[in-house]
């Protein structure tokens, strides 16, 4: 998703650079860091947070994709691509946060 993102936003308007593509770029890295770090700390509670800020940062990504979308930013039939896998990714998102709280309230440990 990351990838695709930065090959969309490479044809956005270079006076753009510092506004939507910056934070477009940003936040769906940030989706991906943010998992990484956190099933690189120890106990639930720390990648239950991580989750979390990965979560909030692909709904950042969706909201950035209709200004893009509105302000023909990104290329016909480019919105679709990665409208369609950062839904996919809060699915799986909600899903990992489900199980890692449940493992929490069972005090089992996930991560690590």
């Amino acid at each position: 998703m990351t990838l695709d993102v930065y090959r969309a936003t490479a044809t956005f308007p270079r006076e753009e650079r510092f506004g939507i593509t910056s934070q477009m770029r940003r936040c769906s890295a940030s989706v991906a860091a943010n998992i990484a770090e956190g099933c690189g700390r120890t106990g639930n509670g720390d990648l239950y947070r991580f989750l979390n800020i990965s979560a909030g940062s692909a709904m950042e990504l969706e909201y950035f994709l209709l200004p893009a979308r509105d302000l023909d930013f990104l290329q016909t039939g480019t919105y679709e691509k990665p409208q369609t896998n950062i839904v996919e990714i809060q699915r799986m998102l909600a899903s990992l946060l489900s199980s890692v709280a449940r493992a929490r309230n069972t005090g089992k440990n996930v991560s690590g």
